[in-house]
């Protein structure tokens, strides 16, 4: 779960390797498309090929991460810091991670705080939350979710960092900005078995979908030795801009789902009325709405049809916008959802619930894709 393990992105900065050690690292980088043991496998000889390259001993402590190699996964990523203390936010992310889980909270604390100025604050307040202080996280967190362009992922990362300092009704009530009624409780439960006891190393592993295991560090050959007598006062090549680093998301990890192609356009069928409503999304004012629904109609066919709705809830201190569709018996809106869902767009069934025509339609207008 951080899509925490999301934050498990490309670590680069150092200078510039071999190019056989290019291809190590970059296959060692890709391990959602190999294994967790292949990955540690290929990082530990890129770093034996060029151990004095940051680069790859940051890349080696995130495969030791996905391997639940913490303790290793912590002495990796802070040779990776000696080596090149300019690292961009994703190791530093990386290694509070890993300080946290082989027991160093205070450790991941630290270097949260001297990293606040570069690491995106939904990200550190999740991170602050996993390392044992929810109340600062929490500080991060609920103007990150007030703000402009604020997410899903920020909300739901405040819920749990909520859920983490005991506040549970505030956590209900922001995850429900983005959840289905039976999803909250769902979400609710799972973070509550993770936090009784709170066993920091069992958090992390959790959230992360890996499984712990008996680790003794990284191998002695590839302990960093310092070599005073090696010139290193080549200028490091620039670095090719890095793309924006992974929101982490509260999220606990599920089953892979092998996608399925979009189902067949059918002939539309009149909708019977009901009191079910397709939610869309939730935003943060109806302006930022109105611009996904344009977005919306353009990309599922089947919503250009229905008129918009929408209603403003508060949820723990933040306001939101949730978009809908609705009216509908239950059967029409779980298949309407599904026509969402094939087209790659998020949505869920619920109750009626405040919910109103949206401001920028007016009464008596049908609604159509642009």
């Amino acid at each position: 779960m951080l899509t925490i393990a999301a934050m498990l992105a490309t670590a680069l900065g150092g200078p510039a390797p071999a190019r056989q050690g290019v291809a190590i690292a970059q296959d060692a980088e890709s391990a959602e498309q190999i294994g967790a043991d292949t990955a540690v496998r290929d990082a530990e000889a890129a770093v034996a090929r060029d151990p004095d390259h940051a680069g790859h001993r940051a890349a080696l402590g995130k495969a030791y991460l996905r391997a639940g190699r913490f303790i290793s996964a912590a002495q990796a990523l802070e040779d990776a810091y000696t080596l090149h203390p300019q690292q961009d936010q994703r190791v530093a992310l990386n290694l509070a991670l890993a300080r946290v889980a082989s027991g160093d909270s205070a450790g991941a604390r630290t270097l949260l705080t001297s990293q606040a100025e570069s690491i995106d604050p939904s990200d550190r307040g999740l991170a602050l939350a996993l390392a044992g202080d929810p109340l600062a996280a929490i500080e991060i967190l609920t103007p990150a979710a007030r703000a402009a362009g604020a997410t899903a992922r920020t909300r739901q990362n405040l819920a749990l960092a909520l859920a983490l300092a005991g506040r549970w009704q505030e956590a209900k009530a922001v995850a429900a900005a983005d959840l289905a009624p039976d999803r909250v409780n769902e979400r609710l439960t799972q973070w509550a078995s993770l936090v009784r006891p709170a066993r920091a190393a069992a958090l992390v592993a959790a959230l992360l979908g890996v499984r712990p295991v008996a680790d003794g560090g990284q191998p002695a050959a590839l302990a960093l030795v310092r070599q005073p007598e090696r010139v290193r006062a080549e200028a490091a090549p620039a670095r090719a801009p890095v793309p924006p680093a992974p929101v982490w998301v509260a999220q606990l990890p599920s089953s892979a789902r092998i996608r399925k192609p979009p189902a067949p356009v059918r002939k539309v069928i009149p909708l019977q009325t009901g009191a079910y409503m397709v939610q869309l999304g939730a935003f943060e004012n109806a302006a930022v709405a109105r611009d996904a629904w344009q977005r919306l109609i353009g990309r599922v066919p089947p919503l250009a049809g229905h008129k918009p709705q929408g209603a403003v809830i508060a949820s723990g201190g933040v306001s939101v916008y949730r978009l809908s569709v609705g009216g509908f018996a239950r059967a029409d809106a779980d298949a309407l959802c599904r026509a969402v869902k094939a087209r790659r767009s998020d949505c869920f069934v619920r109750m009626a619930a405040g919910d109103a025509a949206a401001g920028w339609v007016k009464p008596g207008t049908r609604v159509a894709a642009r």
